[in-house]
């Protein structure tokens, strides 16, 4: 080898496994964003294998090949010349079915009980037709092989009989199947009548697909990963008794949903809305507190609608005719559905949403589902419809303000029309186009939309969303949110265009929210000046009914409370300066673990925060505007898989969601409204269960502090202290300060890597000389890198050391002989022992007994 007249052998890798894709920490990446972009994948089951022997050995298989499929084709040809003949008894089979007496047919049985066991051997006839398809199929893969293989040119065309061969390879499968299903109902029918038909008759009753009402079985099939599954289940009993639901009007189909989701008895918003709305159809506005149900509250009225109207036999009579002629003439064109997807494949490509979100990943799994038969059922569809002269318009519209609690409100709509044919599609911002026009294109009855995605839309002029006279059932969720000056401009637009061109004068209504009736306190500027006075003293429900445009009288339904949050939510306080308040975040977080949410207000907060806890090695999971909302909805599900987590979040998560088992909200910076503040404390404590909400009090808070338990009517004094062991704050105070100089160098390397490398890379496409003066921290030395490096190495180093040592020193191990090998320390706290409520309430009670030991003292 070193006097090179040997070569080494060329090698090449036998891959025997498969590449596997392999987890990448997001802090590696300097780029937010970067992970979705970058995959990285290994391969371990493989060997090296020698280039010239495996062609050697290649060449040897294709000259045993060719052999093979020349003595196929000589089988081919005497196949078909039996062809012509089994097509006749194919015939035959089919108009004679309970004949078996053809010698053919007892020849194919023959040959069938060599391959399957006599069992499956019921009805000859059946089994005629069974091998006649597929020696049809045999013969066409063989055709298909005869072609050879170096005609590299004819690749293509060979793809297309497959695509033909699979098609009626199904078909004929469906087709048989249902002709076996015939024949064994009219055998049964025609015996005479004993309890062993009788049950085969029922049991084939409830195989037999009903083409009248297709239900959502595969859904139920396969469950779709995200957070709304647990908080879907009422209860652990999946029959549970719906008595209670009956006096409500709610249709048949949605109380058996109602039963197999443990749902057995209405909340109190539900039990008020339900009536006016399904039996006098009257519009709603509601108001109840967070986690009160307001999602069924809507959504069953809308159902029972759309069942109605789908039930109704009478054509309907409408005076827009012209409208629905123009949206019959533009949906119905042919579609390639092979450009479809690649249009879609590359807007995905072009917005960086690879892998499909829960929300795509739902749509992807009911596509996935229908490939099979989606280009039949599109036809078939569209044909009934056009015969019938009845298009399948949108009746139900529900409108959120963030793309979250768009797709709760699918996945609970869902679970409750599984039994129904009601179809619903998604339409927000953040996910590709092209999937959302395909799921349009299928005619849903539902859309769940936030407003900017979907007005888009409707500028497009897409057919399904250009006739919206027909819309049923109009559903404006978080109303007070969505209407507010300055937010959702295109929501504006809409409601504009509903109200004049597309007003429908037999529409309903539904406007709710958990803050609709509360006292607004307009800004100091605003309350100055005598002209905006009277805007204040305007009831906000005129208002918000004014801009919707609710103009019969509707049923106002209010049940929150004077305080506006939940009884079983337990409020308390800290206050500190600015700088500790990352002190007491992860004290909190560190002695009562649990599911808990951190908000704050601004997202270089959130970014901040998150660098510093992965450090501190809290695993926190971030959601803020700025992410992508692939990874915005992995990250809740994460959240919500996971029993003790941190969910670091701005007010994109405070409204709607409902997360299951939040045992904890700390607002690290205060919010600004009362209504934000109410949202947020609302992530926990849902349905009757308790929940703790924490906020931390800087100086730059006060105001805002003050300002919502003004509005709130609450007392600022009754709020309790949270509990502080004062003898740990040193050890957490050690650690965070250490987790800081390593974030703040983290951070500054990052900014100053990023810009650089921009820089550099603009003056080499340039060819131009840099000066080191446009670079952030001027030419750095290779040394000084380095010992910055093992700085940041030794600092994580003894971070992990203090890391490793107990802050509350409760439980001393030792080898005494006492139980367990623990001696107890009763002057220290407690870590992990109870929750962080009965902490709240032992020092509730504390301060009560000091409160009146101090009134007796003076008498």
């Amino acid at each position: 080898m070193s006097s090179g007249l040997i070569k080494p052998a060329k090698r090449s890798i036998h891959m025997k496994g498969k590449w596997k894709a392999i987890e990448v920490d997001p802090s590696v990446f300097s780029e937010e964003g970067m992970e979705g972009l970058v995959c990285f994948e290994e391969l371990t089951d493989y060997r090296l294998v020698d280039s010239e022997k495996a062609a050697a050995n290649a060449a040897k298989e294709l000259a045993m090949e060719k052999k093979k499929m020349i003595k196929k084709k000589n089988k081919t040809k005497k196949r078909k010349a039996s062809e012509g003949e089994e097509a006749g008894e194919k015939v035959d089979v089919e108009k004679k079915e309970e004949e078996n007496t053809a010698e053919p047919a007892k020849k194919k049985a023959k040959k069938r009980k060599k391959k399957k066991p006599a069992a499956q051997q019921s009805d000859q006839a059946d089994n005629t037709t069974e091998e006649v398809i597929q020696k049809d199929v045999a013969a066409a893969e063989e055709k298909r092989k005869d072609i050879p293989e170096d005609a590299s040119k004819d690749t293509a065309v060979s793809s297309e009989p497959d695509a033909q061969l699979k098609l009626t390879k199904k078909s004929n499968k469906k087709k048989q199947k249902k002709r076996k299903q015939r024949i064994k109902k009219d055998k049964i029918l025609e015996a005479p009548p004993n309890q062993e038909s009788t049950s085969e008759l029922q049991s084939l009753e409830k195989e037999k697909p009903t083409q009248d009402k297709v239900t959502k079985h595969p859904k139920n099939k396969k469950q779709i990963k995200n957070w709304t599954n647990a908080a879907m289940t009422g209860s652990d009993d999946k029959h549970a008794d719906v008595s209670a639901w009956k006096d409500l009007f709610v249709p048949s189909p949605v109380l058996k949903a109602l039963s197999s989701l443990g749902f057995s008895s209405p909340s109190p918003i539900q039990a008020l809305a339900l009536p006016p709305a399904i039996r006098d159809r009257m519009d709603i506005v509601g108001a109840a507190e967070t986690g009160s149900g307001k999602t069924l509250a809507f959504g069953i009225p809308m159902i029972h609608t759309i069942m109605e109207w789908k039930n109704s036999s009478e054509k309907p009579v409408d005076d827009d005719t012209e409208s629905t002629t123009k949206v019959e003439n533009l949906y119905f064109p042919a579609v390639d559905e092979s450009t479809i997807e690649e249009h879609e494949e590359d807007n995905m490509d072009a917005e960086g949403e690879e892998g499909e979100s829960v929300t795509e990943q739902d749509q992807s799994d009911t596509d996935e589902h229908d490939s099979e038969e989606k280009d039949d059922d599109e036809r078939l569809g569209s044909e009934e419809e056009l015969a019938g002269g009845r298009i399948q318009p949108l009746l139900g519209l529900v409108l959120t303000p963030t793309r979250e609690l768009a797709v709760q409100v699918k996945h609970h709509i869902d679970a409750i029309t599984k039994f129904t044919d009601i179809k619903t599609a998604i339409v927000v911002g953040g996910m590709a186009q092209e999937k959302q026009r395909r799921m349009l294109n299928r005619r849903p009855e539902i859309v769940i939309a936030t407003p900017g995605r979907l007005w888009d839309l409707i500028q497009e002029k897409h057919p399904h969303l250009l006739n919206l006279r027909r819309l049923k059932c109009l559903v404006i969720d978080e109303a007070d949110r969505m209407v507010e000056r300055g937010h959702f401009a295109e929501l504006q637009s809409l409601l504009e265009m509903l109200n004049t061109v597309q007003f429908n004068p037999k529409r309903q209504t539904f406007v709710f929210s958990a803050t609709l009736t509360m006292d607004r306190s307009l800004p100091t500027r605003l309350l100055q000046k005598k002209k905006k006075k009277h805007l204040d003293q305007r009831g906000t429900l005129e208002v918000l009914m004014e801009k919707v445009g609710i103009r019969s009288k509707p049923k106002i339904i209010d049940l929150t409370r004077k305080e506006a949050t939940v009884e079983t939510l337990t409020e308390t306080r800290i206050h500190c300066q600015k700088e500790d308040k990352d002190f007491y975040l992860y004290y909190f977080l560190l002695q009562y673990p649990g599911r808990t949410m951190v908000f704050a207000n601004s997202i270089d907060c959130i970014k901040r925060l998150n660098s510093l806890l992965v450090i501190l090695d809290r695993t926190p999971l971030p959601l803020h505007a700025n992410m992508h909302q692939k990874q915005r909805l992995k990250n809740l599900e994460r959240f919500a898989e996971r029993e003790s987590c941190v969910l670091l979040t701005t007010d994109v998560a405070a409204r709607g969601l409902d997360i299951p088992n939040v045992e904890h909200v700390i607002h690290y910076q205060v919010p600004r409204t009362s209504e934000t503040y109410v949202h947020r404390s609302g992530r926990t404590a849902r349905a009757a269960k308790e929940g703790l909400s924490l906020l931390l009090i800087g100086p730059d808070d006060m105001m805002n502090f003050k300002k919502i338990y003004k509005a709130l009517g609450k007392d600022e004094e009754e709020l309790p202290m949270f509990p502080i062991e004062i003898k740990c704050m040193e050890a957490i105070k050690e650690r965070v300060n250490l987790a800081r100089r390593i974030e703040k160098i983290e951070f500054h390397n990052g900014k100053e890597k990023q810009h650089n490398s921009w820089f550099r890379k603009a003056a080499e496409a340039l060819d131009l000389d840099l000066d080191d003066d446009l670079l952030i921290g001027g030419a750095k030395d290779e040394n000084d890198d380095r010992e910055q490096q093992r700085a940041v190495k030794g600092m994580k180093k003894h971070l992990k050391h203090l890391s490793s040592q107990p802050v509350f020193k409760n439980v001393f191990y030792n080898k005494y002989p006492t139980q367990m090998g623990k001696l107890s320390l009763p002057h220290m706290p407690q870590a992990g022992r109870g929750n962080a409520l009965n902490r709240v309430s032992i020092q509730e009670k504390k301060q009560k007994l000091k409160k009146g030991v101090a009134k007796e003292q003076p008498q």
